[in-house]
């Protein structure tokens, strides 16, 4: 307490409320989010564009990859391409006389035009089919006969090539007879073994009644046999077709075949 009874009053402090501060107006800082949130949408799209454009991209490596491994699926190069890529060894590609080896499986395959057709044979009936030992004979030089790095030689396709063959035969039999024992085979003639290696049979014994009105010297009853397998054959094999009682045999290009192709070296 003050002297005279009058006490001390307590010292005010005044907040001036007209302090100069920067007042931002709304429609400003609603202006400012606005641009941030266009630029971030922008840049959104446009990282989604570049990754529609990267896939793109990549599908289309894959197409042409998947394309060229089409063209190429008949070839026992890309057969190979499998085991050549769990094993690790080598892939060699032949083309045109060149042989390419590497440890990559190629992206780009040997177009077919450029890889050499393997050999074949096909053969037709002749007009004399009748040979020694019952070997059938057959056109190979008329009509639609070929061979392809295969040699003929009185009635036998000649093997200039190791690999595994499909090999096919048809005859065309008049069993007009009473009785007829028939035998059709397919035979192979290789170094190793001094006698013929049997490779199909087709064997059937046939007895047919003719009708009263038919005479015999017009009756026919035709009968086809067909033979066909895989077998490996070498270099050297000759294969040659056998038939019982060759003179029964009906003549005609279209009524006896013969023939053989490579499917695998």
């Amino acid at each position: 307490m003050a002297e005279g009874g009058v006490g001390t009053f307590p010292q005010v402090f005044v907040v001036d409320s007209q302090a100069s501060y920067v007042s931002v107006p709304g429609w400003k800082r609603e202006g400012w989010a606005r641009r941030m949130g266009q630029k971030f949408l922008l840049l959104l799209v446009g990282f989604t564009m570049l990754g529609l454009v990267v896939e793109a991209y990549l599908i289309y490596n894959l197409y042409k990859k998947i394309e060229g491994y089409s063209h190429c699926m008949p070839h026992p190069f890309c057969q190979n391409l499998s085991s050549a890529r769990v094993s690790g060894q080598q892939v060699c590609v032949g083309v045109q006389w060149t042989r390419v080896c590497s440890n990559e499986i190629p992206t780009r395959w040997p177009h077919p035009a450029q890889v050499e057709p393997r050999p074949f044979a096909h053969l037709i009936g002749s007009r004399n089919p009748v040979g020694e030992n019952n070997v059938v004979q057959w056109e190979h030089k008329v009509g639609e006969t070929i061979t392809y790095h295969m040699g003929y030689n009185n009635g036998r396709l000649l093997v200039e090539k190791d690999g595994h063959y499909y090999l096919y035969s048809k005859v065309t039999i008049n069993a007009a007879e009473e009785c007829k024992l028939i035998q059709h085979t397919v035979m192979k003639v290789t170094k190793a073994y001094d006698a013929a290696i049997e490779l199909m049979k087709s064997k059937s014994f046939r007895c047919r009644t003719q009708k009263p009105s038919t005479k015999p010297a017009e009756a026919e009853d035709l009968l086809n046999s067909f033979l066909a397998g895989i077998f490996h054959l070498q270099s050297g094999d000759e294969i040659f077709v056998g038939l019982e009682d060759i003179h029964t045999m009906r003549t005609g290009p279209t009524d006896n075949l013969m023939g053989a192709f490579m499917i695998a070296p």
